[in-house]
């Protein structure tokens, strides 16, 4: 009997099996975004051509390594550097067109190449962000001095029209965050389909290919050019089965996982302890899928798993047909032993073929739409908007946007905007009323133009602070509709025309026109 936690899914190969037909098992290329950070020029590397950035991110500095190690693919010789300045800025965001509800493997990748100098020889340390949610801290420390890039993998599925990934600081932060490579892969439908993307996420921890010591898989082996790396264990490896028909198994893994396996002698039906992951994990939930196959042709390789002792599925046999047996949530921490023990009556011993394990992150909330699109309209009026006005406004809430401030609980609005003295151009757009949560909005000392919008929608609203801008037109009546109204600066700017008197007439509001207006009092009732 099996634990409720875990399925297992069994395919029976049919199709070369049954047929002579020459079949070709080359996969088209993964379709998705392949953005080659920081190029100037586009480039062909790998199977795929990678777009230049501009067109996803506005904040930044291009840079090239110098020099280039030989054995750095294109697209990572590059990358996008985001100056610290101040510290204010929070974060820095790719904005990637998506299909809503379509899932994505994104990876992004790192190769510091002492881009900041000798006097800056470690890489910096910060966040990795998916739209509202922490995905992990980019550490590139280790891999830098080993002299090989890194990869950060995870698998989301697309809310809306875009997928913002960003780098932001954090308290480790020293020096300028950056990135080499930013990708977005489609996957099927049943790619990991166990999981409720709904309410989270998949973090990769490790994909091995146990008993694959040769080289790194990747596409054309996996049609979503999913990297399985050699496990490097000291187990033997005896050829396996190549005849799977790995289009039947949800995950759809590459045929090569199966050619090989880590396994005890083949007639010695003795234990299979695997210390994996090599490293040790926080506690936190998994999602675990070990794949299995035996190239004999029969039925003996019978085996338990445990992991860490504790049952994980039973009578697994092992054919070759191909299994795998996977666990959507299994709590895991410190370092972790998969045991396969074989049954009684076995004559030989146990094997595994491949395994991926990802942290199940759950996904943080996100600004409610109507103050996402109304942000959005807001920074497209300025013409020097923040320079961390990308992804969500307000999630996670210590990398909200500069000026930002927004409510907690499920239902995230924003509730104050101060974007005091920040230089900024532009125009306000009429789409700031949408966000009726708004109890504050300070734009005073900028050099914004335009008219005054319609603010009635705002009935939270406190104060209004447009003084010391560049602003006409007239003062919109409907501003004294907002009951709740209780401060309002508009001196120094270009407003003409009469003050209304649903402004004057409301006894508890601090009102300030002048100097600097071309205004009038309203004509005294008759």
């Amino acid at each position: 009997m099996s634990s409720p936690f875990v399925s297992l899914l069994v395919f029976v190969f049919l199709c070369l099996l049954f047929t002579t037909i020459p079949i070709n098992c080359q996969h088209p290329p993964p379709q998705g975004t392949f953005i080659d950070c920081g190029a100037t020029n586009t480039n062909t590397s790998g199977f795929q051509e990678w777009e230049l950035d501009f067109n996803f991110i506005s904040s930044g500095v291009p840079k090239t390594l110098n020099p280039i190690p030989d054995f750095l693919p294109k697209h990572l010789q590059t990358l996008r550097s985001f100056p610290l300045g101040d510290g204010s800025r929070k974060k820095f965001c790719y904005v990637v067109p998506a299909v809503p509800r379509a899932k994505y493997l994104i990876r992004s990748s790192y190769f510091y190449g002492g881009i900041n100098g000798n006097d800056f020889p470690v890489p910096p340390v910060f966040d990795q962000i998916i739209d509202g949610t922490i995905w992990g801290i980019v550490n590139t420390t280790d891999d830098f001095y080993n002299g090989v890039p890194s990869y950060y993998e995870g698998v989301f599925v697309a809310r809306v029209k875009a997928i913002s990934v960003c780098v932001a600081i954090n308290t480790y932060t020293e020096l300028d965050p950056f990135i080499n490579a930013l990708e977005l892969i489609r996957l099927d439908d049943s790619v990991y389909n166990t999981t409720d993307f709904a309410n989270f996420g998949l973090s990769l921890v490790a994909r091995n290919s146990f008993g694959y010591p040769q080289t790194l898989i990747r596409y054309p082996d996996d049609p979503f050019d999913r990297m399985w790396k050699p496990s490097g264990e000291s187990y033997s490896t005896p050829k396996s089965v190549k005849d799977i028909d790995v289009s039947g198994f949800w995950n759809l893994p590459p045929l090569s996982v199966f050619e090989t396996a880590l396994t005890t002698e083949q007639e010695n039906p003795v234990n299979l302890d695997l210390q994996w992951p090599t490293i040790s994990l926080p506690n936190s939930t998994y999602y675990i899928a070990l794949y299995f196959a035996d190239g004999r042709n029969s039925s003996s390789r019978v085996f338990n798993i445990t992991i860490n002792g504790i049952q994980y599925y039973q009578n697994l046999n092992a054919t070759t047909a191909g299994a795998v047996v996977f666990a959507s949530r299994w709590p895991l921490s410190g370092r972790n032993t998969i045991s396969l023990i074989p049954v009684e009556g076995s004559v030989v011993g146990s094997s595994i073929n491949a395994g991926e394990i990802f942290n199940l992150l759950a996904l943080g909330g996100r600004t409610l739409i109507r103050d996402l699109t109304a942000m959005e309209n807001l920074k497209n009026g300025f013409d020097n908007p923040p320079i961390d006005w990308n992804g969500d406004p307000c999630i996670p809430p210590e990398h909200a946007w500069t000026g930002v401030v927004c409510s907690a609980g499920p239902r995230v609005r924003v509730v104050s905007l101060n974007l005091t003295s920040m230089a900024l151009s532009g125009y306000i757009s009429r789409h700031i009323s949408n966000m009726t949560a708004l109890t504050d909005i300070w734009l005073g000392n900028n050099s914004l133009t335009g008219t005054i919008p319609n603010l009635e929608k705002l009935q939270l609203l406190k104060t209004l602070h447009l003084e010391d801008n560049q602003l006409d037109g007239y003062i919109p009546s409907s501003l004294g509709k907002i009951g709740s109204l209780r401060e309002l600066f508009l001196q120094n700017n270009n407003l003409m025309g009469q003050i209304p008197r649903t402004l004057l007439e409301k006894r508890d509001l601090n009102l300030k026109t002048s100097p600097g207006n071309i205004l009038l009092q309203p004509p005294s009732p008759s």
